[in-house]
């Protein structure tokens, strides 16, 4: 089975700590990610997030692996939401080995203004699950620098505290999307024994660092709902896993 993960086959989302994204220090937005104007177009928003995608495994990715990525920018559009004008980005990427795609991927960037005085979001608490499957996690600040290193991710919010709170408003550092989705995929794989034909991903809330969560699995018909919940109840990231 092509997501059948053999002995030794590298840990599903393996594949965010290959190629990364080299930029000089003066190619650098303010935020630490490579500025618009280069791959992604120049846009007027400033605050860059990664809002959700979709992987489609077609293989695994094994020791020994010469893997390539392909990246094609998709979809540019503009809309305006509660917390003001937004810009989405859709970028594909292929990753491949000697020639076969083993794994297919969309990612979703969302780009926005910076805050404006007294414009809070208040997300309500979702319903309660009876889940199959959960995780708990505590991500403090040791975690977010390693995964912050291991992807090459520059982006302040999950380092600098006084940038993420005083410039984007955040109430502290900021837990990666990507990681996020990491867990969902790691227990989406643990209960299948083997990696989901689809994974798709999408961002609700902001996590901050230091706050517990439940990483949440039921089944669902033909495939696997996850979410990642705060102890307040909100949902910061849900997914749905197709076997």
């Amino acid at each position: 089975m092509a997501g059948m993960l053999g002995p030794g086959a590298v840990p599903p989302g393996f594949q965010w700590v290959l190629v990364p994204d080299v930029a000089d220090p003066a190619d650098l937005g303010r935020d630490g990610h490579p500025r618009t104007g280069m791959f992604v177009p120049a846009l007027p928003l400033p605050r860059r997030m990664w809002a959700g995608g979709e992987m489609v495994f077609s293989g695994t990715l094994n020791p020994g692996d010469t893997v390539t990525r392909d990246s094609t920018m998709g979809d540019i559009s503009f809309k305006s939401g509660a917390s003001g004008p937004l810009g989405f980005v859709s970028i594909t990427h292929l990753w491949r080995v000697d020639g076969q795609t083993r794994i297919t991927e969309r990612q979703d960037l969302v780009y926005r203004e910076d805050p404006k005085p007294g414009r809070t979001a208040n997300p309500t608490p979702a319903e309660d699950w009876l889940p199959d499957s959960v995780w708990q996690i505590t991500p403090d600040p040791a975690l977010l620098f390693r995964y912050s290193a291991v992807t090459f991710n520059g982006h302040r919010i999950h380092y600098d505290m006084p940038y993420a709170t005083a410039v984007e408003g955040y109430d502290g550092l900021v837990v990666h999307g990507p990681l996020q989705a990491l867990w969902m995929l790691n227990l989406s794989t643990t209960m299948l024994d083997r990696l989901p034909h689809s994974f798709r991903y999408r961002g609700l809330a902001p996590l901050i660092c230091g706050n517990a969560v439940q990483i949440e699995a039921r089944h669902q018909a033909d495939t696997i709902a996850l979410r990642v919940r705060r102890q307040d109840g909100v949902v910061t990231m849900q997914a749905t896993a197709t076997p």
